[in-house]
């Protein structure tokens, strides 16, 4: 189980499912919505229970996903795609320690001219798989 909050504390979450090791995704609304590349990992939508989702804003990215995050303190939390049972949960939106590790890089082709990716993880140009 894991816990976790916006930086506020006005939306706060559990996830009760065992979580794979979370992504780095370095798209340009990703970068833009984060300020830097966003770290999340993938839980089950029905696995996810929030306490102040009222306070919790939706903003549609594209056609197919929303992006969503704090209204009150405008903290990223999730992104999720509109057919799909999994939902992406913000790294940083997570309670310490969360055991997990970065497994990979997506959309490194899309990534910041200000920054190297300096690690050995695989790297993925488009989509997530």
């Amino acid at each position: 189980m894991h816990h976790g909050s916006c930086l506020c504390g006005a939306v706060r979450l559990t996830v009760e499912a065992p979580l794979q090791d979370p992504i780095a995704c370095h798209c340009q609304q990703c970068r833009r919505q984060s300020g830097h590349y966003f770290s999340a990992v993938a839980a089950p939508k029905s696995a996810l229970t929030l306490d102040g989702a009222d306070a919790l804003t939706w903003y549609r990215a594209s056609p197919v996903a929303s992006r969503g995050f704090c209204g009150t303190c405008g903290a990223t939390l999730f992104w999720r795609a509109d057919d799909s049972p999994w939902i992406m949960v913000a790294m940083a939106a997570l309670d310490a320690p969360t055991g997990m590790h970065l497994s990979a890089h997506y959309w490194v082709d899309h990534k910041g001219d200000y920054y190297t990716i300096a690690d050995d993880l695989p790297q993925h140009e488009g989509e997530t798989a």
